[in-house]
């Protein structure tokens, strides 16, 4: 037997004890491996994880390890069966899977590339749109430098548009009428920022990550979701934001040593 992740997964959801609407998986870490158990493993970091019995959408407890192939493996702990996809004293062998950890949703890395900042690209708009919001003009531009490469008729395969590139029904939430004018998308793209901004605390990272992969998938994984274009896109938005501060004239900041 070779379930694919989501069967895998429901299997190992159904072997726990039943509780109301959600059962508890255990993602435990010892020397940098992964492993989901349905109870705490010895030897290992483990972190309760809640799967719903009515989620649409099984999450993703492994993280962003592309495909692989593993082993459920059952043995006794405490006197009661447990499970676990580490091979631990006394196990046998279960079942086996093949996990394809999540591409990603609307998530995507971004149609512009890092590179020199570009200061004159729509900056009459980026100012004013900063001035407005109160969100900062370098994150602005780096989130556009990310996202579009400042072209404002850009329309990613994922159907997002403008120099902001929003989605149609993000456009429409933040009253932008024509997502293709740079001076629209940059004043709804502002506004929807500023919300992200206040929703997270001003968290930067977690705004870029919900602006890229949605709030739902940022509360879904609490955090950064583990899509590798969204961990690629925040770390794209990450670099050119130091590059436009720097640009801008702003004390860059940098790890101690």
């Amino acid at each position: 037997m070779n379930p694919t992740l989501p069967a895998a997964l429901a299997l190992l959801s159904m072997l726990l004890p039943w509780s109301a609407s959600a059962r508890t998986v255990y993602r435990c870490v010892r020397d940098n491996t992964v492993s989901l158990a349905t109870a705490p493993e010895p030897g290992s970091k483990c972190t309760p994880q809640q799967i719903d019995d009515s989620a649409v959408q099984t999450p993703n407890l492994w993280g962003n390890m592309g495909i692989f192939s593993g082993t459920l493996y059952e043995r006794e702990q405490d006197g009661a069966l447990v499970y676990s996809t580490r091979n631990l004293p006394g196990s046998r062998v279960f079942l086996k899977f093949t996990v394809a950890t999540p591409p990603g949703e609307p998530a995507h890395e971004g149609l512009g590339k890092v590179g020199t900042p570009q200061l004159n690209r729509h900056a009459k708009q980026f100012k004013a749109a900063a001035k407005a919001t109160g969100v900062d003009d370098a994150w602005l531009r780096a989130i556009a430098h990310a996202e579009s490469g400042f072209d404002a008729g850009a329309i990613s395969p994922k159907g997002a548009q403008g120099v902001m590139q929003l989605m149609p029904d993000t456009a429409t939430e933040w009253g932008v009428a024509d997502p293709l004018s740079a001076e629209q998308s940059i004043n709804g793209g502002a506004r929807y920022m500023k919300a992200l901004l206040k929703r997270y605390k001003g968290d930067r990272t977690l705004a870029a990550a919900a602006y890229n992969a949605g709030i739902g998938a940022v509360t879904r994984y609490k955090g950064v979701p583990p899509y590798a274009e969204t961990l690629a896109y925040v770390e794209k938005v990450s670099a050119l934001y130091q590059r436009y501060r720097e640009a801008m004239g702003f004390k860059v900041e940098t790890p101690a040593r």
